[in-house]
Parts: C-alpha cells; sequence; structure tokens
C-alpha cells in the first residue's frame, strides 16, 4: 500500500486524538449521573444498531457478484431497496408515532435480521424480498430512535442542551468508530477466517439481536400522538399541513433531502472516481479513512453545539458551502490535471487530491448527522415526529433511485457537479432558516416584553 494513504491516516487519526483529548472543562457540560446513565444506555443500543448495519454496507454488492448477477440486476435490487424505504418505510415509520417508539425499534431489529437470513439464498426473488425488508428497517433506524431519544429525553425533565451531547456522541461512535471496527471484523471474517462473504451478514443479526435484547429489558415505551381516533392517512394529513404550514419544517426537509441525496450519489462514485483507469486502490483501508474523517467531524460538532455563543443555523452554512467544494473537485482535476490513460497501477496525482477532497467531504458529513438532529429536535413537532421525518426521506429516495437508475448514463464528473450544485443551494436554504429562525425569536421576545408591560401594575401617585 503507498505511503501517502498512511499519511492521510495518520494525519487525520492524529487529528482527533488531540481534538478529543484537548477538550477542557469549559469544553464539557455539567450533567446529571441519570442524564450519564441514560446516555450511554442509548449510545450502547445505537453503537450495536449501527454495527448491524455497517458490517452489511461493504459486503452487499460482492456478495450479488458471488452469487453470479450481473450489473443490471444488481441495480434492481439496490433500486428495490430505496424504493421500499421511500413507500414501505415511510409507512412503517410513521406507525412508530401512534404504536409506540419503543415497538419501531424491535421492529426495526427484527426485519433487518430477517433480511440477513435471506442473504444465504442465492435466488433472485428471496434477495428481491431481503431487500424490501432491508429498505423498510432504514427507514426506522433513522426515524424511530431519533424520535424515542427525543421524546424520553423531554419526558425525564433533562436540560435540552445536553441532547447535543448525545447527538454528537452518537455519531461518533455510530457512524465513525463502529464503522471502521465493522470494516475491519467484516474483513477478518470474509478474509482472514475464509468464513465467506455471507459471514458479515450473521455478524451483523447476531449485533442486533443484542441490541434488540438491551431495548426490550431497558426502554420504555413512548408515543407521538396515540390518541385511538387517528387513522395512519388523518397522521399523513396532518404530517403534510405541518410541514406545509410552517416554513422551517419545509426548509429543514429541503436541506436534508438535498444533502443525502449528495451523500448517497457520493458513496456510489467514489470507487470509480478514484480509480478511472482500474487502479489499484485499498477500498477497505479508504472506506476506514472516510470514517476517521467522519469522526473528526463529529468531534468539532460538538464543541460547536457544546457553545452557546455558536447557533447551528449559521455554521451549516458553512459547512454546506465547503461540502460543495469538496465534491467538485473531481470536476476541476479533470480540466486542470491531465488525465492518465495507463490501465492499472497506484492511484494517480489527480486522485490523491479528490481523496483530500472526499475526506474534507466525509468531514462535513460528520458536522451534519448531530446539527440535523439538533435542528429536528428544535422544529419538528413532537406528535408527528417520526411521520415528518419519514416525508423528509421521500424525495431523498426518489433521488438516489434515479442516480441508480442512469448512473451509466452521464459522467462521473456530472453527477458530482450536480451534487455540488445540490449543497450549494443546501447552503443557501440554511441561510433563510438562520433568518426565519432569528426573526421568530425577536418576535418571540418582543411579545413577551409587552405581556410583562401590560402585567406591570400602575404607579398611580
Amino acid at each position: 500500500m503507498e505511503l501517502f494513504y498512511y499519511m492521510v491516516f495518520g494525519a487525520l487519526g492524529a487529528v482527533v486524538a488531540a481534538l478529543e483529548l484537548s477538550k477542557s472543562n469549559k469544553d464539557r457540560v455539567n450533567t446529571s449521573a441519570a442524564f450519564n446513565s441514560f446516555k450511554n444506555n442509548y449510545l450502547l443500543v445505537y453503537s450495536l444498531m449501527m454495527a448491524g448495519d455497517w458490517l452489511q454496507g461493504p459486503y452487499v454488492y460482492y456478495l450479488y457478484t458471488t452469487y453470479g448477477f450481473g450489473k443490471g440486476e444488481i441495480g434492481q435490487l439496490f433500486i428495490a431497496g430505496f424504493g421500499s424505504s421511500m413507500l414501505f418505510g415511510t409507512i412503517v415509520g410513521s406507525l412508530a408515532d401512534k404504536q409506540g417508539r419503543k415497538r419501531a425499534c424491535v421492529t426495526y431489529c427484527i426485519t433487518y435480521i430477517l433480511s440477513c437470513i435471506t442473504k444465504h439464498s442465492p435466488q433472485y426473488k428471496v434477495l428481491m424480498v431481503g431487500r424490501v425488508l432491508g429498505g423498510i428497517a432504514t427507514s426506522l433506524l433513522f426515524s424511530a430512535f431519533e424520535s424515542w431519544l427525543v421524546a424520553e429525553h423531554f419526558k425525564r425533565g433533562f436540560d435540552q442542551q445536553w441532547l447535543s451531547l448525545t447527538f454528537s456522541k452518537a455519531v461518533f461512535l455510530g457512524n465513525g468508530l463502529v464503522a471502521i471496527l465493522a470494516g475491519l471484523f467484516g474483513n477478518l471474517l470474509v478474509d482472514t477466517l475464509n468464513l465467506g462473504p455471507v459471514s458479515p451478514f450473521d455478524a451483523a443479526s447476531i449485533f442486533l439481536a443484542i441490541g434488540m435484547a438491551v431495548i426490550l429489558s431497558s426502554w420504555t415505551e413512548n408515543y407521538g400522538d396515540p390518541s385511538e381516533n387517528k387513522d395512519l392517512l388523518t397522521q399523513f394529513k396532518g404530517a403534510a399541513v405541518a410541514i406545509a404550514s410552517d416554513e422551517k419544517i419545509a426548509l429543514l426537509g429541503a436541506i436534508q433531502s438535498l444533502f443525502e441525496g449528495s451523500m448517497y450519489t457520493f458513496v456510489f462514485l467514489w470507487t470509480p472516481a478514484l480509480s478511472p483507469n482500474d487502479e489499484d486502490i485499498p477500498h477497505g483501508f479508504i472506506f476506514a479513512t472516510f470514517m476517521l474523517a467522519s469522526m473528526l467531524g463529529s468531534s468539532i460538532a460538538s464543541r460547536l453545539l457544546a457553545s452557546n455563543s455558536t447557533r447551528v443555523e449559521i455554521y451549516m452554512q458553512i459547512v454546506f458551502v465547503i461540502s460543495s467544494a469538496s465534491l467538485l473537485l473531481p470536476l476541476l482535476t479533470n480540466f486542470l490535471v491531465t488525465p492518465s490513460k495507463v490501465k492499472g497501477g497506484g492511484i494517480t496525482f489527480a486522485g490523491c487530491l479528490q481523496l483530500l477532497g472526499f475526506c474534507t467531504f466525509e468531514a462535513c458529513v460528520g458536522i451534519f448527522w448531530p446539527s440535523i438532529m439538533k435542528m429536528r429536535s428544535q422544529y419538528i413537532p413532537e406528535e408527528a415526529r417520526s411521520t415528518i421525518m419519514n416525508f423528509f426521506r421521500i424525495p431523498l429516495n426518489i433521488f438516489v433511485c434515479i442516480v441508480l437508475y442512469n448512473v451509466n448514463a452521464f459522467p462521473i464528473t456530472i453527477m458530482f457537479g450536480m451534487c455540488s450544485i445540490f449543497l450549494f443551494v443546501a447552503s443557501i436554504l440554511q441561510r433563510r432558516l438562520a433568518a426565519i429562525g432569528d426573526k421568530s425569536k425577536t418576535e418571540d421576545w418582543a411579545m413577551m416584553k409587552e405581556r410583562d408591560a401590560e402585567a406591570e401594575p400602575l404607579n398611580v401617585p
């Protein structure tokens, strides 16, 4: 492996370590023992859930190829997963508000375990069922757990600022450290122990089962709106009205869809971007480097969110601009650096520049997750939290399905340019959200001052 990869990984690791070790008492928020116990319980469950998810990711495409399926058939399987997340996942996720968030989290575990079991079959129809189940599980992963956490946090009377601590630590562990360890563990099972490409899915099932046991034994149930007279259609209408009537919620949904759509497109495109002429690149090591960059971002986010002087709506404008510039690199290097025509070999100079840009984007992803969670906790109404969050995923899944279907229709550079434009638009929408938030706070302060003046007794001489 070339020295360049070790240098990038080592530099990122050193910065992450320095940031974490340099945290002073000023950077830490004083919390209660009860909150710390609650937070650690959630982090344990979330890490187990993400381990079950990360173990599968690197081996899904590879497993399908070992069963003899071509690129077109594999593309259809992936589209089925995102389409399922959009259609069935939205319905199942919305039921969490009415039937209970804890129950929805348990449903996630069962659904994803069943999806893992289907990977043992080489039958296309069975694998398709597995992708549908996986799509439903993905919707629950990104809505039910967060909804349970927010509701339970406030139900127990914890300080609102402490919620940011849980968000940033969950991303640092679940989307960073656990992802790296899962990648190494999966590599151990498949390559070192030669247990075959299905072994990571079996390991994922075990982690999910352990997490489900922890949920069943230690979590309490909470609901959004448990009223008996509200059916699913009424919930959908209520969520749609909330999005349409509140510009802040609509902006938040658009920002999330634009960023996550670009992020999922990046997941499909980074490999051919770094090896356009079949260069020999260490995919697993690069993946671990990306996850380390994401850990760096979440470490930065924890400091930003802990600061009372820094508003999430403000700094996220800068994050979106930086992420837009980082995904523009493949397009720029295509014009500024003479492309190599030699097949094979090591990574090119243009590839090195792009790798640095991609690590910058992953750091932005690490900042994005806890920050968007924080904004969702502020703006989305509690009674329809899971429903609205799954509504946000509908345009995201449509976008990813379109990209997958047309992945060979456009050059990679054009698709990266498109993602860069989307991220820049997200920064503009974020600026608008910040302006509305300032205006709302000003109006609330004026109303409070007026109410206090009316309540003040008259001084009669």
